[in-house]
């Protein structure tokens, strides 16, 4: 229940970005109660709208990643829609946009512009390699960062091409940090009385995330390099992706007290007294004895439903590999309310991933769809002070786009 009004109510946003990082910052901050215009250009409007998966012409991803905002959709290469723009950001607290460096000053839409019309706006800017170093210029998706950062080479088995991640985490987690940086940006502004310019790159924050490689190479003097090793993890014993005769789980038990526990259910005694497996570092050097005995016993049970019980009556920490399938079933995503209904105008009910944000005052579930695009064109432009008639002329030239279902 809503006891108190959402964090960023008041806030206006122009979410002028494609795709993917920029539209779930966006999407980010609807949800925390900002107001959020999306802008897109006529007429095929964000690029989200050409990926899959689709139902009677919409996609699931762009529905995903714009819930909650407003539509409108714009031909700024006339002198008329610039107009507008420039108008609306006239009246907004943050500009969203992931274009590459330099695009948007072209057009009149780089911070330095933007900031003389409007000092308190903050500008938050996503691309690849950031807008400054020698990469900046070179154009790059999620996929680029991830292979360039060093996690990639990290996956997979010895030997064999690492495999995709197959969750956009660069573009992911550059939008969350896109979030902390904004509102951080805001809460300066309140003391500064102005906004500023957020550089945030994909590159970076991939970097950024290694929590072990990157210290481990300097520790080393550069000498060790983490390596493929499939589905464990020789550093930390016992920790991985075990199989069972109907699936697969994982198994966290790289502490001495959980391994004692595993130990003691898989091999008595004997196994949780057996010098070899008695610390972390002993593990560690015993590893493909100790992945043997635990993938044995595993295979040797009835079914993983059967191994999990087992390891949660031990106190072991574990979980199934879960297909989507079953996480969309799971009592506990449903308690935690990460499954979220809207009503479409196209498509009816549609049933998507909410975000993780939990207050103890609010909801910030988004209740209300993506835009269609060009959605809210006219009454932002009138918003704006633009008349019925001025509003009338750049529907009729093409300078405001809707898609007829509008």
């Amino acid at each position: 229940m809503n006891t108190q009004r959402l964090p960023l109510k008041g806030i206006r946003v122009i979410d002028y970005s494609h795709f993917l990082a920029g539209p779930f910052m966006g999407r980010c901050l609807a949800a925390l109660g900002a107001e959020v215009i999306k802008v897109e250009r006529p007429k095929e409007g964000d690029a989200g709208r050409a990926h899959p998966y689709f139902k009677d012409g919409q996609s699931g991803y762009f529905l995903q990643q714009n819930m909650g905002k407003q539509g409108l959709c714009v031909d700024l290469r006339d002198r008329r829609g610039l107009e507008l723009m420039l108008k609306l950001v006239e009246t907004a607290d943050v500009f969203i946009e992931n274009y590459r460096p330099g695009a948007l000053e072209r057009l009149g839409l780089g911070f330095k512009a933007l900031s003389e019309r409007n000092p308190r706006l903050v500008y938050c800017s996503v691309s690849a390699y950031g807008h400054t170093g020698p990469y900046a210029d070179r154009p790059g998706f999620g996929l680029i960062a991830e292979a360039m950062s060093g996690a990639m080479a990290q996956l997979g088995s010895p030997g064999e091409a690492p495999p995709l991640l197959r969750m956009p985490l660069a573009d992911m987690y550059t939008g969350i940090h896109g979030v902390a940086a904004i509102n951080a940006a805001l809460v300066g502004r309140a003391s500064s009385g102005h906004g500023q310019h957020i550089d945030l790159a994909l590159y970076d924050c991939m970097v950024s995330m290694h929590d072990f490689a990157v210290q481990r190479y300097f520790l080393s003097g550069g000498t060790d390099l983490p390596k493929q090793t499939g589905s464990g993890q020789p550093d930390s014993t016992v920790y991985g992706v075990f199989p069972a005769k109907d699936g697969n789980l994982v198994i966290a038990a790289q502490v001495d007290d959980a391994w004692k526990r595993l130990a003691r259910l898989i091999g008595g005694n004997a196994l949780a007294s057996d010098e070899r497996f008695a610390k972390p570092a002993s593990r560690n050097a015993h590893y493909a004895d100790a992945m043997e005995i635990v993938r044995n016993w595993t295979l040797s049970q009835p079914s993983r439903d059967a191994c999990l019980a087992a390891l949660e009556d031990a106190g072991v920490p574990s979980a199934p590999v879960q297909t989507i399938a079953e996480v969309v079933k799971d009592p506990q995503i449903h308690a935690r309310g990460m499954l979220v209904e809207q009503e479409h105008p196209v498509l009816g009910k549609v049933t998507l991933p909410n975000l993780p944000f939990h207050f103890s005052d609010c909801d910030t579930t988004v209740r209300t769809p993506a835009p269609l695009l060009g959605q809210d064109n006219r009454r932002i432009a009138a918003s704006l002070g633009f008349s019925t008639e001025q509003v009338d002329e750049m529907v009729r030239d093409g300078v405001l786009y809707n898609e007829a279902a509008v």
